[in-house]
């Protein structure tokens, strides 16, 4: 499992971004979820890495 915490916010990123942030399941800075470790979910982390932070769980 990974838990997945959006760091800063997505005011100024492009749609693409904003749109796999929230499929992620994350809504407001500081906030986290936990999802599966998987090819899926490392995939969209990758995509914005540079607002989230990840921890193994």
């Amino acid at each position: 499992m990974l838990r997945i915490t959006l760091v800063k916010s997505t005011i100024g990123a492009i749609p693409k971004h904003k749109k796999t942030v929230e499929a992620l399941g994350l809504k407001k800075t500081n906030t986290s979820v936990e999802q599966p470790d998987n090819a899926a979910i490392r995939g969209m982390i990758s995509q914005v890495k540079h607002l989230v932070k990840v921890e193994e769980i």
